[in-house]
């Protein structure tokens, strides 16, 4: 579907064997056309794979309940819920709930590294205002980091989670399985310039009124894991997301270094 089917690369591959030369004109002939015969028929399973598909996405699209999954997403915590506190320097605290039934391995992943103090100490080290801030990377290059298993893995992509502002997401590469340690949090506040874009590419009604009301990065919805949620401390986040960052040569890191000193693992409590 154009509207939320995910964005994608479609890479054809083109295979040239050659088994030899031969004289034989009806040899010929007729190894051309069974291999457009072949050609055709994976073209047309191909085509018709991608057009079930298409469809079934779009069926699931259409029949989620967007407003009643946007408050889920953004209530506060439940009381003796798993909650994470980042302390960051000279900024203040951030607090998370997080979605372990949708994302579990996002989820233990991040809150094994909390608690064995991976991440303290290390920086944001991309900013970017009204999109998102970035962390978890032990280098600070955007280059570092590993998982708690020492490996990467795959995204965990629920219709039901939106990335809207205070999203916690997992950050990966184009690789497949490429998720370590390092995670976002979008900043972004709704834009009506995004959401004419985003509605002329046949985004749904339902989400788009609730981009309106939360904000957030919408153009990666169900392309990156979104395991948690800030309920408290984005006027920190904002304060990150405005400081001064560098144009080369790593581009968007903050002049003077962010630094989350600590991230403490506990249960809410009201």
């Amino acid at each position: 579907m154009k509207k939320i089917v995910l964005t994608g690369l479609l890479l054809i591959v083109m295979i040239f064997t050659l088994t030899g030369c031969t004289n034989d004109k009806k040899s010929t002939n007729s190894t051309n056309s069974t291999n457009k015969t072949s050609s055709s028929s994976k073209k047309t399973n191909t085509t018709s794979s991608n057009t079930t598909n298409t469809t079934n996405q779009e069926s699931e699209v259409n029949n989620v309940d967007f407003e009643a999954n946007a408050k889920k997403q953004m209530a506060m915590p439940e009381e003796g819920e798993t909650v994470a506190i980042m302390h960051v320097k000279n900024f203040g605290d951030i607090k998370f709930k997080f979605f372990e039934n949708i994302a579990p391995k996002a989820v233990e992943n991040f809150l094994t590294h909390a608690k064995n103090g991976y991440y303290n100490g290390v920086t944001f080290h991309r900013v970017i205002d009204e999109f998102m801030i970035q962390g978890g990377d032990p280098e600070g290059t955007g280059m570092g980091g590993e998982s708690i298993w020492g490996k990467g893995f795959g995204p965990e992509l629920d219709y039901s989670l939106v990335p809207y502002r205070g999203s916690l997401c997992m950050a990966m590469s184009s690789l497949p399985n490429s998720i370590g340690s390092q995670f976002f949090i979008t900043q972004a506040n709704y834009s009506e310039s995004t959401a004419n874009m985003m509605k002329n590419g046949g985004y749904p009604e339902g989400l788009l009124n609730q981009y309106k009301q939360y904000g957030g990065a919408l153009h990666l919805y169900m392309q990156y894991t979104v395991f948690g949620q800030a309920y408290e401390g984005l006027d920190v986040v904002d304060k990150i997301a405005k400081v001064e960052t560098e144009k080369s040569p790593q581009a968007d890191k903050p002049v003077e270094d962010v630094i989350i000193e600590s991230i403490d693992v506990t249960t809410y409590s009201k």
